[in-house]
């Protein structure tokens, strides 16, 4: 008989934290009843006390989701944890998620303290967080560079406080996959009533190593992953979910179960790129547009002849389906209806009416339309309802033309035109876009991401604006750069607390 695996998903806590990622409290529902469908075990929801929104989106979380177990994190101070409580009281199931720092460089320099006060500070918080909720889990942050010998105390000192689930976190991606392997094999092995908690993985991927890490963990006895999908979170990331899933499911030998619907994983991870307007890299694992494609003319041979030659897993089994639709300018309102399912996302009738002009639009422009495209539609008619709209941008460039820009912006109905010159027809039309908006911005952050492939694919462009104080992400996607820079531009301004 296999072993049961818990998926823990942090995509709502850790995976939130990327600059730029932050997603409303709909959105977060919307990704919440996505991981119910994929089967995820554990849904961490987000961190109560550290804001308003944050608190919100639990307790809406706690509402919409059915079986999976609601998860809050706190730090081990008794007002987190009063916080957590009160977020998670529509829960059904309900989890803790405390704990503190324990290598030697957090006890020192971030809590000026020592190990036996860390050890007491972590038993209290279990055992004030087992007043309020049965399920507790401890986490010993930065345990990946924790000496075992301590680490193995802390975790027999919270587990016999009544912890139910005892979190190993690597957390600065540092450890390598032997070591983390053998740091869980150290804990199986020498404390005491260990088999009284479930041990868990949560690892970053500063060097790489996030899957291997926790793969190790798991064969050596940890019995929870705690994995975001497309692998987001702080800095380089965490452990994706889909590399975890499908490694299990494609070695057979490892003789380990999850409960996810692998056929939900390829919708999930689209859901979340598009919600988070954050692209996933060409070249991901599972996931990325290239996992099964084959350019090579060795590999096209190989897989025309026997698929098995070049490819250890099944598209469909990750939800990609292989025979899919082309969309071009032909295509009816039912096909885009099916290639957004397809991809997570369904619309009213009314929002797919408005979908479907800007479809026609666009496939007017290219030969086919992909599901790049599609996802940036999909959620391009919010702009509609934005204090300020771009009404009409026209630039003047080329070789030996001084770039000059004109536009015309609607701002709460009211139309407002400007002109300028610029170095290069962006810095035109940006200049252009500020003599409107009289304000005192700064540019931080430009990124240019193709969707796809072809001299006729959607741009995507990724902005980071500084005003008053504070950074603004913004986002535009158009077949034209210089519209879509404006657009991301613009994006921005519609954040300002102030426009």
């Amino acid at each position: 008989m296999s072993d049961r695996l818990f998926v823990f998903d942090t995509t709502l806590r850790d995976g939130e934290q990327v600059p730029g990622c932050q997603l409303n409290t709909i959105e977060k529902i919307q990704v919440a009843k996505a991981l119910e469908q994929l089967g995820v075990d554990v849904i961490e929801a987000g961190f109560p006390i550290s804001s308003p929104g944050d608190f919100n989106s639990v307790i809406e979380i706690s509402k919409a989701v059915t079986w999976p177990t609601v998860c809050a994190l706190t730090r081990a101070v008794q007002k987190d944890i009063d916080v957590a409580v009160e977020a998670l009281q529509f829960a059904k199931h309900k989890r803790i998620h405390t704990g503190i720092g324990t290598s030697d460089s957090h006890i020192r320099y971030k809590f000026n303290s020592t190990r036996e006060e860390i050890i007491e500070r972590a038993v209290a918080a279990v055992k004030y967080a087992k007043r309020f909720v049965e399920d507790v889990e401890f986490y010993a942050e930065d345990a990946g560079r924790t000496e075992n010998e301590y680490l193995a105390r802390v975790v027999e000192a919270v587990i016999k406080a009544g912890a139910t689930v005892v979190n190993i976190p690597d957390t600065t991606g540092y450890c390598l996959p032997d070591e983390f392997g053998g740091k869980i094999r150290y804990l199986m092995e020498h404390v005491d009533h260990i088999d009284k908690a479930v041990i868990s993985t949560h690892c970053h991927n500063d060097l790489g190593m996030a899957t291997a890490n926790t793969l190790e963990g798991v064969l050596n006895g940890a019995r929870q992953v705690e994995v975001t999908i497309n692998g987001i979170g702080e800095r380089a990331g965490n452990t994706s979910l889909e590399e975890i899933a499908m490694i299990l499911k494609c070695h057979k030998g490892i003789n380990i179960d999850t409960n996810i619907n692998t056929t939900k994983i390829y919708p999930t991870s689209r859901m979340v790129s598009s919600l988070m307007n954050m692209p996933v890299q060409p070249n991901k694992a599972i996931v990325g547009r290239n996992a099964f494609a084959h350019s090579s003319g060795i590999h096209q041979d190989g897989v025309l002849k026997n698929v098995q030659t070049y490819e250890i897993m099944d598209p469909k089994d990750v939800g990609i389906d292989d025979n899919s639709i082309v969309l071009t300018a032909r295509s009816g309102r039912a096909a885009l209806k099916h290639r957004l399912h397809v991809n997570g996302v369904d619309l009213s009738e009314e929002k797919l009416d408005k979908v479907y002009e800007k479809f026609l639009e666009l496939a007017d422009q290219k030969k086919e339309v992909n599901d790049g495209d599609v996802l940036m539609l999909a959620g391009a008619d919010t702009a509609d309802q934005h204090a300020v709209r771009l009404d009409f941008l026209q630039v003047t460039t080329g070789k030996g033309v001084k770039s000059v820009a004109s536009i015309g912006l609607d701002i709460s109905g009211q139309k407002f035109e400007a002109a300028s010159s610029g170095n290069g027809p962006v810095d035109a039309a940006i200049k252009a876009l500020k003599k409107i908006i009289m304000k005192q911005m700064t540019l931080k952050e430009f990124t240019i991401q193709a969707i796809s492939k072809g001299s006729d694919d959607v741009g995507k462009v990724h902005m980071q604006v500084e005003y008053d104080g504070q950074m603004y992400y913004g986002f535009g996607a158009n077949t034209d750069i210089v519209t879509a820079s404006v657009e991301a531009y613009i994006d921005c301004i519609n954040k300002f607390k102030k426009v």
